[in-house]
């Protein structure tokens, strides 16, 4: 256990939550925008998974970054959402167990 624990990597967890401005007139063209943004950011390999959550409450996704908490903090404070309003989010930091994937 102790050499596996020594394999881990750090990762940034980022979970955004929603704004009562997320359901105003006119905010779904930037959440679309914000969702074409974490694309790219998926493509530039700085968001490795993206995890919508739909289930109504505040919690509207979960995101683990390959970026330290300090570039992942930098990355969304530049998000037109949350540059809005819309959203915001809270960042942890977080390591993974070798070999960990998804299916």
């Amino acid at each position: 256990m102790r050499e596996m624990l020594g394999k881990t990597r750090p990762y940034t967890v980022l979970i955004l939550h929603r704004t009562p401005k997320h359901g105003e007139q006119g905010s779904e063209k930037i959440v679309w925008e914000h969702g074409r943004r974490n694309f790219e950011l998926r493509r530039d390999g700085k968001i490795l998974i993206v995890c919508p959550v739909g289930d109504g409450g505040d919690v509207t996704g979960v995101c683990i970054f390959s970026t330290d908490p300090e570039e992942t903090r930098r990355i969304y404070e530049e998000d037109p959402g949350v540059k809005v309003g819309i959203f915001t989010f809270e960042i942890h930091p977080t390591r993974t167990f070798p070999g960990d994937a998804l299916p």
